[in-house]
């Protein structure tokens, strides 16, 4: 199964009030195992960007003005997704400001149905606890050190990580990897069966003389002599040269 684990950073908390998307991050699972696949992309807000929100992700107004506005990056976005389940922490969030920006490019908006929620997964895994990304990532032991700031492919990354954990998903590759060691041990550590009387020959004496007789028109050294079930006398290879 393919997903598509993603993370926006974006100019503020309201997408209906103004506040535009300023990155977009993505990384392809299948089957619970990422792929190296990724997609990301600045975006142009045509906005400025907040003190409060550049202190979040270090994405300044000069920056970003020289990206492409999201119209531009919509199709390659779409298609990178296609039909994928989508990951996401907090989805209300990221997919209110996706389908926004969807919306003002034309473009058909992303079902609810169709996206995981990470953030609902931790509630009902861990209730009364704190299940922001940071606090998951210290429950389960993921490093995050690298995110002094947000960025929304470190991010996507990052909760791909946390993702498995969840879902529980290292947990069955680990033992799909005992199982295939065990299955190796065995192979490793048996002893062939061997047959207690030899099988009969297949072939006649006579269907053995017939393919000598043609082995030997083939010249004076074929490579198929090396298979014979006796070596042909120097003398007879002189004969046949003749």
């Amino acid at each position: 199964m393919r997903e598509i684990v993603l993370d926006t950073e974006t100019t503020g908390l309201d997408a209906f009030r103004g506040d535009r998307l300023v990155e977009i991050g993505c990384v392809e699972l299948f089957n619970g195992i990422p792929t190296g696949q990724s997609f990301q992309r600045y975006i142009n807000p045509e906005r400025d960007v907040p003190e409060a929100a550049f202190a979040v992700h270090g994405l300044s107004t000069e920056f970003l003005k020289t990206k492409p506005v999201f119209a531009e990056i919509a199709d390659d976005f779409l298609a990178f997704v296609n039909d994928a389940t989508l990951v996401i922490h907090n989805a209300v969030f990221d997919l209110g400001f996706l389908n926004a920006e969807l919306e003002r490019a034309g473009q058909t908006l992303i079902r609810r149905d169709r996206v995981v929620d990470t953030l609902l997964l931790a509630r009902r895994k861990h209730p009364g606890a704190s299940n922001r990304l940071d606090d998951l990532c210290a429950r389960y032991g993921i490093d995050n050190s690298r995110r002094d700031k947000h960025g929304a492919l470190l991010d996507a990354e990052i909760l791909a990580e946390v993702y498995v954990e969840l879902t529980g998903a290292r947990q069955a590759q680990l033992g799909l990897s005992a199982a295939a060691k065990a299955v190796d041990a065995r192979i490793e550590t048996s002893t062939p069966h061997q047959r207690p009387n030899d099988l009969a020959p297949r072939l006649t004496a006579a269907e053995r003389e017939m393919h000598r007789a043609f082995v030997r028109t083939l010249g004076t050294a074929p490579i198929w002599r090396e298979y014979l079930d006796e070596p042909v006398p120097a003398a007879g290879l002189m004969q046949e040269a003749g």
